[in-house]
């Protein structure tokens, strides 16, 4: 009877026993499996996929302090190219100043409107002359908040009989802003100014 009693005692043990491990195990189990749930879930948050000529194509998000020279220096660039970008055509001359200005500050609407005043466009229209830039280098300073910039490039203006190349070099600060279809990158440039912008050739058509 006592021996009896004694194995359903010890039988009992092990059974407690075995289902506290098993409980314990689980328990392990589904908080591991909740740690690898997260970090997938991560994981496929930083990835961003573009549907390019019917190509579902993998990108990665990345924090902006990553890229941040990089955008600051296209979107002097394209800033540039909006403003000193210039056809015989008025429609065209305010579409891309337009674009220009939402790029910066009054420091830019200021030149525009010296230029305006000065009949420098309407030379332009009346002239048949085109106006292209190629900007060969832009230098930030994300060391510093604003961000300084310098920017060096070569302007062609495109008469009828002759082509003129002008050294273009131009500087300004970088201040963050909210993104936008009309300003991508999220800076807006400040205290713009022309250092320097003169005749190094001429070429006859």
């Amino acid at each position: 009877m006592f021996q009896k009693a004694k194995n359903i005692d010890t039988a009992f043990k092990q059974i407690k026993a075995f289902s506290l491990f098993i409980i314990t195990a689980c328990l392990l189990f589904s908080g591991f499996m909740a740690y690898r749930s997260f970090g997938l879930v991560a994981s496929m948050q930083s990835k961003v996929y573009i549907l390019a000529n019917g190509k579902a194509l993998e990108v990665y998000a990345s924090d902006r302090k990553d890229n941040v020279l990089v955008e600051a220096r296209d979107h002097v660039k394209t800033f540039h190219q909006y403003f000193f970008t210039l056809d015989p055509d008025d429609k065209v001359i305010q579409a891309n100043v337009t674009k220009a200005l939402y790029m910066a500050d009054v420091s830019a609407k200021r030149a525009y409107d010296n230029l305006k005043e000065s009949g420098y466009y309407t030379g332009i229209i009346s002239g048949n002359i085109s106006q292209q830039i190629q900007v060969d280098s832009v230098t930030v300073n994300i060391d510093q908040y604003p961000f300084y910039f310098r920017c060096y490039a070569i302007q062609s203006i495109i008469r009828a009989t002759s082509i003129v190349s002008r050294r273009l070099v131009t500087e300004g600060y970088l201040r963050n802003v909210s993104r936008s279809d009309n300003n991508p990158h999220g800076f807006l440039i400040e205290r713009w100014t022309t250092i320097e912008n003169r005749d190094i050739k001429t070429e006859n058509r």
